[in-house]
Order: structure tokens, then sequence, then C-alpha cells
């Protein structure tokens, strides 16, 4: 293994050369806001372009799940750049995404809460509009619920799916009307669901959840066995 020595917000670190950036800063203690980010994803999903920085030499930020460790590398993680960036990325997350914390069931478990506490930003929207839809909850599968108005977009679902699932998830649409979905929109109880539960697991939001009385703990450990 050829490591490679990282400067981050001034601190010299030696990571895995090849390594991508996001999870170099991460393992190290630096946090990079990210929603969409699965280590074992290959090319990285990409989607929630939250985890932008600033590398010298390079005239504008890039997303730090996609870019590759390099020796001699310079990072900055917090310039008015990368800021400007990441914050108008998470208000067009919230912009997708119906906020309604107090009765959902990820409430204090949240990727959009973690985010907004840790960069010092408001689960409000504050420049854009509500994107509104008119989606109904697909209740029909016996061990989860899925609201597609709470979705970020941030494509986990699909992947885990895909992995580790039956591969009944995908993208569906396009601009605003993006959605995840099954495919002709059945509904998953007859969408050919394994039961996996993964995609619940990895949501970072309360858009697919649990019903009550059901464990994704074994389902999130097979997942972080495997990323």
């Amino acid at each position: 293994m050829t490591l490679a020595s990282v400067i981050i917000d001034g601190v010299e670190v030696k990571v895995k050369e090849g390594q991508k950036l996001l999870w170099a800063a991460l393992d190290n203690g630096f946090y990079i806001p990210n929603l969409c980010a699965i280590r074992q994803a290959d090319p990285p999903l990409a989607s929630c372009r939250l985890c932008f920085v600033e590398i010298e030499g390079r005239r504008d930020p890039v997303t730090s799940c996609t870019e590759s460790i390099t020796d001699g590398m310079v990072v900055h993680l917090n310039t008015p750049r990368v800021k400007r960036i990441r914050n108008t990325a998470f208000e067009l997350l919230l912009s997708h995404h119906r906020i309604d914390c107090r009765n959902c069931s990820k409430n204090k478990n949240c990727g959009l809460q973690d985010v907004a506490s840790k960069i010092g930003l408001k689960l409000k929207l504050q420049r854009l509009k509500q994107i509104p839809h008119e989606f109904e909850i697909d209740a029909s599968h016996p061990l989860f619920n899925y609201d597609p108005s709470k979705c970020i977009l941030c494509k986990k679902c699909v992947w885990v799916c895909h992995q580790q699932g039956s591969g009944i998830l995908d993208f569906a649409f396009r601009g605003i009307q993006t959605r995840v979905s099954t495919i002709g929109g059945i509904p998953l109880a007859e969408a050919g669901c394994n039961d996996c539960l993964a995609c619940v697991a990895v949501c970072p939001v309360g858009a697919l959840t649990a019903k009550p009385g059901v464990s994704i703990e074994e389902a999130k450990t097979l997942i972080a066995a495997s990323v």
C-alpha cells in the first residue's frame, strides 16, 4: 500500500494514495458533510453535492467523494466558496423534502438534522421555495413505508437495493418530478421486494421507515459489514 501525504486544513496526514478524499478526511477526524456517500459505491453516487472542498492548484471546488488522493495534496474544507456552494446544496435538498420533524419517526436520528447541526444551518428554507409534491405514501409493504415527499434523492436506497435487495428501486421521471420508484410505479408489496430492509437501513431521512415493531438492526449490521 502506497501512502500519500495530504494536508487538510493545515494538518498533515498520511493516507492511502488513490483513496477518495471524503473517506480519508472522515477517517482522520475531519468532518465533511455528506448524505449520499457509501464507501463501496463505485462510481460514487455524488448526489447530495454537500461534500465540496477546495484543493490548492484547482480553479474550482470539487466533490470530495469523487476526488482521489494524490501525494502533496493541500485541501481546505471551509473556505467562503465551499460554504456558499454547500449551503446552497443543502437548501436545494430541503426544497425537495417535506419538513415535518416533529411528527417524523426519524426525528433526532436524521441525516439532514445532523448536517444542519454540524455546519450551523437551519432546517428552514431561506431563499428557495418548497417544491410542491402530491405523492402518496406507499404503505403496502408489511415491513416498511415509503414517503416520496420526504425523499432527498440521495440514491442510497437504489444502490443498496441493487446490491443486497432484489433491484426493484430506481429513479423515475425527470427534473423536479424525479423520484425513487418501482418499475411502472407499482406498490412495493407487488414489486418483488425480498424484505431485506437494506433500503430502510441506509435512508438518511424519513422517506423509508420501518413499521412499528419491525427491527432493522440486522440489515444495518449486514450493510456495515459490506461497506
